[in-house]
């Protein structure tokens, strides 16, 4: 089977916005709005009924973004999603289903985690890089510092509560690879199509994130 930790990300940028599209004809200008604000990657969560096709539109019209699969819940997405264009695919969670799923697709996946138990049980199972979801339910920083000290050899995505208030000091902790969230696309300016301020708020997250 092929390994499908993910523990040194293809993409630049240590910040991952996660979208959800309403819109498929929004993701190819969304993708090239943050490109342009320095963001070489994005989540595209299988929230809404055109998720697959916006990934198809992106995969196919932007190759240069590394496209990620988000809210992967379920075995069967697994295909839908790599058949989308879909580079890599995150989760809220990891079950037995979803890892023989992944490691027989090959696809690069990132577990979500809450707990230390739920840490291990990843780590177990081979990966290193995880998805602490959600993380200010979680405990934020406070968490995020006190898994640092027993299990050291692993890497954080902190998704949930993330924002340009506490990015720079999440992503300055030596256990945190990225952040993700949803303040980078916000509703209103995709439904208005203002890609200049999405680009904005990319510049915005870069330069904090390029000043840890």
């Amino acid at each position: 089977m092929t390994t499908t930790c993910f523990t040194r990300p293809a993409f630049t940028s240590r910040v991952v916005p996660v979208i959800v599209l309403n819109d498929a004809a929004h993701a190819v200008p969304l993708a090239h709005a943050l490109l342009e604000g320095g963001i070489d990657v994005m989540e595209i969560t299988l929230r809404s009924s055109v998720a697959l096709q916006a990934m198809e539109a992106v995969a196919r019209a932007v190759p240069q973004m590394h496209l990620g699969a988000g809210t992967v819940t379920r075995a069967a997405e697994v295909p839908q999603v790599m058949a989308a264009g879909a580079t890599f695919a995150l989760s809220p969670g990891c079950t037995e289903a979803l890892v023989y799923a992944v490691r027989s697709a090959g696809l690069p996946f990132i577990p979500g985690v809450m707990t230390p138990g739920e840490v291990m049980s990843a780590r177990d199972h081979g990966f290193t890089l995880m998805k602490l979801f959600p993380a200010a339910q979680a405990g934020g920083i406070a968490m995020l510092k006190a898994l640092g000290a027993p299990l050291p050899d692993v890497r954080f995505c902190p998704t949930g509560g993330v924002g340009t208030d506490n990015l720079r000091e999440i992503l300055a902790l030596p256990n945190v690879a990225m952040a993700g969230g949803s303040w980078l696309t916000p509703a209103d300016s995709m439904r208005q199509g203002d890609w200049k301020r999405i680009t904005q708020l990319a510049r915005e997250a870069t330069a904090l994130a390029l000043a840890v």
